[in-house]
């Protein structure tokens, strides 16, 4: 075989295995992300799950909060009917962060009711809540590493060529609304 012949079949054979190589990288992070967003949903339907019990729990005690309690039945209904696929994560995203926002509020007016803090069921309900945020708060961190690797492949050369005409495309992070940033000021809700 003439040697510039062999060389051609070399160069393609590299051009081909570095564009396969970067094809597999970019087909394995984008399942990474689907497979975070699964992890995050397994623990999002744990919260759903409690929800109900912690507002059945509080709306015997709670008469002040009828509203609260039915914002976060609807935010949930809502954030349980959702699909998980690349084009919902944005939606999951912001109800996700209205429902810890609500949960929060009720959390804290919970100290208004005696009865009910010291209420043996609630208390179990809301250390059960406390285990599954922080459940959430590190699927999250898996969600987000993964979508930054994912973003990485997505946006720099070479592989964003594969992506683009893959149609794969840059996830949005799973972060805190700029209300969840700000410390909860807890005279307000005694008002």
């Amino acid at each position: 075989m003439d040697k510039s012949l062999l060389l051609i079949v070399a160069v393609v054979a590299v051009c081909f295995l570095a564009l396969y190589s970067t094809y597999v990288s970019l087909i394995q992070k984008k399942n990474k992300v689907k497979e975070a967003m699964g992890g995050i949903d397994v623990q999002l339907k744990k919260r759903y799950d409690l929800i109900p019990n912690i507002l059945t729990i509080a709306n015997k005690f709670m008469e002040h909060e009828r509203g609260l309690i039915t914002d976060i039945t609807e935010l949930r209904s809502k954030a349980a009917g959702l699909k998980s696929d690349t084009d919902t994560i944005s939606q999951k995203i912001k109800l996700d962060n209205e429902i810890s926002t609500k949960m929060g509020q009720l959390m804290v007016n919970v100290e208004n009711y005696p009865q009910l803090k010291s209420d043996q069921t609630m208390i179990q309900a809301m250390q059960t809540y406390s285990e599954v945020e922080e459940h959430i708060a590190a699927a999250r961190r898996f969600y987000n590493s993964a979508v930054n690797e994912l973003n990485n492949a997505v946006e720099i050369f070479p592989s964003s060529i594969i992506a683009s005409a893959l149609a794969i495309k840059t996830c949005p992070y799973f972060e805190a609304e700029e209300a969840a940033r700000k410390a909860v000021n807890a005279s307000e809700f005694f008002k």
